[in-house]
This record gives C-alpha cells, structure tokens and sequence, in this order.
C-alpha cells in the first residue's frame, strides 16, 4: 500500500495511507511547507456529501492530528469546478 508513483511526500505518507485503507479515494496530496503546493499538509479526495465525515472518522481515529475538513470548489479557466473534499493536518503525518 505504501508504493505510489509518483511518491508522496513524506509528511503525508500516513495519512494517505489510513485514508486509503478505509476506502478513500485520494486523489492529490502535499506535506505542505516553502516550495510545496499547499501551505499545510493536505489530502484532497472525491465523494458524496458523507464521504468528508467518513474519512474525517478514519483519520481521527488513528490519531491524525486534523486541523480542517473541507468542501471545495476550485476555479479552473473561470469556471467553478467540483465539488471534492479537503482534509488538511496540523502537522506533517508523514
């Protein structure tokens, strides 16, 4: 479970990994930081309107230190496009 390609960064390893293996489906993901495409570590991942409460569930109850669960809808050539959940961490979860 732990091999992707491209690999992930090591401050989110965990979390996408838990995530996973309670049947999220990740999509992106980034331990966040100076040169990283978020600012803090994030999971993004496709779903209906309970999928956010079930992967939240999962990652707490593994100890993951979440800061937020969101629902987010990106905007892509002007036009609003989602929406996809957002899990972001208060910490690298590598």
């Amino acid at each position: 479970m732990g091999d992707f390609d491209p690999p992930l960064d090591a401050g989110i390893v965990r979390a996408v990994i838990v995530l996973r293996e309670a049947g999220v489906e990740t999509y992106e993901s980034c331990q966040g930081g100076k040169g990283h495409s978020f600012l803090e570590p994030t999971v993004r991942f496709h779903g209906g309107k309970s999928e956010g409460l079930r992967a939240l569930a999962a990652a707490q109850v593994h100890g993951l230190p979440v800061a937020a669960l969101r629902r987010v809808w990106s905007v892509i050539d002007l036009e609003p496009t989602g929406p996809f959940w957002e899990l972001t961490f208060i910490d690298p979860v590598g």
